[in-house]
């Protein structure tokens, strides 16, 4: 059913895609940024991809670093925004950002994962809410977590962290400790954000081993 899918899509939408993956059963669609707004209305019109279940942000900024495939505990570690010995240093250009659309037909019984990179320093593109009512706190919470732009969007603010928060914590070099902490003023009788007084330190990454029960019996 989904390789009839697939080439379904591959047909129809020959001038848009990027690429056309079908995976353990699941198609992933890429497209680019300007034609999101014209594949969405058809998805939905003609391939009856009528609910938008999820959309959510991917920073791709440190994706393959091999400094963290290890098995053994390191004296330098690794922690976001702290380099380690051997840590790649996160990408500041070219496609970083990533959207990622899911999809469901409920007539069809149907499942699609729908992408679009988005450059580094002006990660924008054109909201859905058009086309499905539901994108709207899940476009404000990729604008929140990784600073995604969604033109056209009513009501663009942050939905999860406070007002007074500063930077985009799911982005791959926001501080684990963040930037600012805040605090009960009971001179000013309310609360004041500072810089964060947390010194920087490195973590321990965790130790991954072999499992022993799978080790043949040597002896």
């Amino acid at each position: 059913m989904m390789q009839v899918l697939k080439a379904q899509l591959e047909k129809e939408f020959a001038d848009e895609l990027l690429d056309c993956d079908l995976d353990r059963d699941e198609i992933t669609m890429h497209v680019s940024a300007e034609q999101i707004i014209t594949v969405c209305q058809r998805l939905r019109d003609q391939f009856g991809f009528e609910q938008l279940v999820d959309l959510c942000g991917v920073d791709y900024s440190e994706y393959g670093g091999s400094a963290w495939e290890t098995k053994q505990s390191s004296e330098f570690g690794f922690s976001r925004a702290v380099d380690g010995s051997g840590h790649a240093e996160p990408v500041k250009d070219g496609l970083r950002f990533v959207v990622a659309y899911h999809l469901l037909s409920i007539q069809h019984n149907q499942r699609l994962r729908l992408k679009v990179r988005l450059e580094a320093e002006s990660p924008i593109i054109d909201s859905v809410t058009s086309v499905w009512n539901s994108a709207e706190w899940f476009e404000r919470e990729a604008f929140d977590l990784f600073g995604i732009l969604f033109n056209g969007h009513t009501d663009l603010r942050r939905i999860l962290t406070d007002y007074g928060f500063v930077g985009h914590p799911f982005r791959k070099d926001f501080p684990l400790i963040g930037n600012v902490e805040m605090r009960y003023d009971p001179d000013k009788k309310r609360v004041v954000y500072e810089p964060v007084s947390i010194e920087p330190r490195t973590l321990v990454p965790r130790v991954i081993r072999d499992d022993n029960r799978y080790h043949k019996d040597k002896s």
